[in-house]
């Protein structure tokens, strides 16, 4: 017995017809029959009697009753209280250490005036570790940069960003018009800790052309190494959007680096494999306005 031939068989009891239990369930007359008959063959017993033009409930069909509109009014309840928690609701999000200091913050503060409801919980981290949040299903949904290579991560792009080489006023090299791979190579580089996607730009940007990345400073923290570089520690490739108040202000200056891209594809994305809830498709969409 299915949940369907429960609630055919009890709004055909409280009508006592097939007609008016048909049209209010908006089935057909003989689907309803049909389901009658499966329920009588099934428990080996009539549950209706036909007398005057009208169907009179046996005994077994009244003892079934309370039981049978028990059950259903149990399964609607669950029903309901799923989507009032869906509505509610939890998503959680992760962030890369650029995007999670300058995109994810507006986004987070929009979808919670429009979604009070719902809780928005953040994780910020590098790269590599966000993606394996999503595979382990630590998170629901994350911003990344670049290229994913997790085949088992959904991935659409809501626009790019762009890293520059960031240098002290002072160098040398920040009075010319550009830089090159080889000029950047000689550089003491200050840069990302292993797993962030800047870092691995700069590293794949280096291999291209016959170099080896080898820092003399290491960073989580993108702000950190904006500072070594305003103290003439060295240069870093940074976000453009972390660095421009910097620049601005003329603490630092920014260089081109010829024969070097080092535009990123922003992204969103979550398991391939992952249920999405009204919460987090309403996430998503407003991501998607950033394209």
């Amino acid at each position: 017995m299915t949940l369907r031939h429960l609630r055919i068989f009890t709004e055909v009891f409280r009508t006592q017809s097939v007609t008016a239990a048909a049209r209010n369930l908006h089935l057909t007359q003989p689907a309803v029959t049909r389901a009658v008959q499966e329920m009588e063959r099934h428990y080996g017993r009539p549950l209706f009697e036909r007398i005057r033009r009208r169907l009179s409930p046996t005994a077994e069909a009244r003892r079934m009753f309370p039981q049978a509109n028990h059950i259903l009014e149990a399964f609607d309840r669950m029903e309901e209280e799923l989507r009032d928690r869906e509505e509610q609701g939890l998503v959680r999000v992760g962030a890369t250490v650029t995007l999670g200091g300058t995109l994810l913050p507006g986004l987070v503060q929009r979808f919670r005036q429009e979604n009070p409801n719902v809780e928005v919980r953040v994780t910020v981290a590098n790269g590599d570790a966000v993606a394996a949040a999503l595979e382990e299903n630590r998170l629901d949904l994350a911003l990344l940069e670049g290229r994913v290579s997790d085949r088992n991560l959904h991935c659409e792009g809501i626009g790019r960003d762009r890293l520059c080489l960031v240098l002290p006023l002072s160098h040398p090299l920040a009075s010319g018009a550009e830089v090159t791979v080889e000029e950047l190579a000689a550089l003491p580089l200050l840069v990302r800790e292993p797993g962030s996607t800047a870092r691995a730009l700069l590293e794949e940007t280096l291999q291209a052309h016959g170099f080896a990345l080898d820092p003399v400073w290491e960073s989580t923290d993108t702000a950190s190494l904006l500072q070594g570089v305003l103290h003439g520690l060295g240069a870093a490739v940074l976000p453009e959007q972390t660095v421009t108040a910097a620049v601005r202000q003329g603490l630092v200056c920014t260089r081109p680096v010829s024969g070097a891209s080092f535009e990123r594809r922003r992204v969103l994305a979550w398991h391939r494999d992952k249920y999405l809830t009204g919460s987090m498709q309403r996430f998503i969409t407003l991501c998607q306005t950033e394209r």
